[in-house]
């Protein structure tokens, strides 16, 4: 999908981050704008800013010959960013939990050997990608299954709505069903055609993504750290401390190394662009060498509560350093929303006893989700240039929520009562490059 010529002009309550408001919840941290507006051109923003401002800023002709939306008296936020997904476990979402290797054994091998047919990936894929822009998600980091045409079904139906994407084949040559195995070489070969098909195609990037350090030999690890030395614009996708039972066989597996992280450090499969699910369970050396080399953290409240796998420490990863980004991490995640899942990551803050401020979260589900994925030249804001991808929020979708925003005294309560009592009936609308590619019936 291309962007539409012309100019685009949108009006509304405009919302977006320059930077992470911190514990502090610094309001300098952000752009809000009443009365506001997006100047948008073939795709890309122009202009955000109040209404009056872009009135002066440029020539009435041009504003007036502009297409408009008009989207008053609701919230216009950049797209959402889910960090972590598996599109595959679409059919297994809800299913009884119990821990993290039983769910693996019980609900994700299964689901996934389905995949084995080209046509399973492909209508999965539409229908998963449909359901991300119907909770007002743009970007998404997406783990497909062991089948090179996973990835071809995930990144075709990305292509055709136009949308910013990163998915990868999943890597396993031990600790897994047999029909779900690849080899250290058949992996590594068919990563660097799909690499050579889909690499920067438009908007898709391709990631790395070895499961986990148990489901993958030394070989098949070291295969994975070459290619992703191989190009300065690879990402990679794995999991990392998510359950304590799963660390106890990381240590029976390598021995020798400190840590978990340790494992992916000897490996090359830390730095830039590398983005691991989880981190639950580190310690403060741990945190120090993700955020030393660069290595971003994906916090998944809503899986890591289902689970029972433990509770993230936002604030302090954050603190040392950390890049993290929100995920719903579905199928262990319950709900495809990344609204659902802000209210999940502020009960996970509170075990913790540093909470998941309103300006924080939202900075989180957006420019940081951005940041953390290495996709902050392209999204997570409204700068100038940046590419349009926008959702648009009722913030009274329910009687409910009119009653409590009726009696909100400020932006910041407004903001927390939205993640809180919000979900996908909020999302009005998503764009993608300017383009409405959800509207809500």
């Amino acid at each position: 999908m291309q962007a539409s010529g012309g100019d685009l002009l949108v009006r509304g309550q405009v919302l977006h981050f320059l930077d992470d408001p911190g514990e502090a919840e610094d309001a300098r941290s952000m752009g809000w704008f009443e009365d506001g507006a997006l100047l948008i051109h073939a795709g890309r923003v122009v202009a955000a800013g109040p209404w009056t401002q872009l009135e002066r800023e440029f020539p009435a002709q041009r504003l007036a010959q502009a297409r408009q939306l008009d989207y008053r008296r609701r919230l216009i936020l950049p797209g959402l960013v889910d960090t972590h997904i598996h599109y595959p476990q679409a059919g297994v979402i809800a299913s009884f939990g119990r821990q993290l290797l039983d769910w693996l054994g019980d609900y994700t091998f299964p689901a996934e050997q389905a995949f084995a047919d080209p046509e399973v990936a492909q209508h999965t894929a539409r229908f998963v990608l449909g359901r991300l822009l119907a909770h007002g998600t743009t970007t998404a980091s997406v783990f497909a299954t062991v089948h090179a045409h996973s990835v071809d079904a995930w990144f075709g139906a990305a292509q055709a709505a136009g949308v910013r994407t990163l998915c990868g084949k999943v890597l396993m040559d031990r600790n897994c069903p047999p029909a779900l195995a690849d080899t250290a070489q058949s992996g590594a070969q068919e990563s660097a055609a799909l690499i050579a098909r889909w690499h920067g195609q438009g908007r898709l990037g391709y990631s790395l993504t070895p499961r986990f350090a148990a489901t993958s030999t030394a070989e098949q690890l070291e295969a994975c750290g070459e290619l992703f030395a191989s190009r300065a614009d690879l990402h990679l996708q794995s999991h990392l401390a998510e359950n304590p039972q799963e660390i106890a066989w990381i240590r029976k597996l390598f021995p020798r190394e400190r840590s978990y992280t340790a494992v992916y450090e000897r490996f090359g499969l830390l730095g830039p662009r590398a983005i691991y699910g989880h981190c639950i369970h580190l310690d403060e050396a741990d945190r120090q060498l993700l955020a030393q080399t660069g290595t971003a953290a994906a916090f998944c409240p809503s899986s890591n509560l289902f689970l029972g796998s433990g509770f993230f420490d936002h604030a302090e990863s954050v603190r040392q350093g950390m890049r993290v980004g929100l995920a719903t991490d579905v199928g262990g995640g319950t709900s495809y929303s990344l609204i659902r899942t802000l209210a999940e990551a502020y009960r996970v803050s509170q075990t913790h006893q540093r909470p998941l401020g309103a300006l924080r979260a939202w900075y989180l589900a957006t420019l940081g989700g951005a940041r953390a994925l290495y996709l902050d030249q392209h999204i997570g804001n409204f700068a100038p240039g940046k590419e349009a991808d926008f959702v648009v929020l009722d913030w009274t979708p329910t009687q409910e929520m009119d009653w409590r925003m009726m009696r909100a005294k400020s932006l910041t309560e407004r903001l927390f009562a939205l993640l809180i009592l919000g979900d996908e009936r909020c999302v009005v609308a998503t764009h993608i490059l300017g383009e409405a590619r959800f509207l809500r019936a």
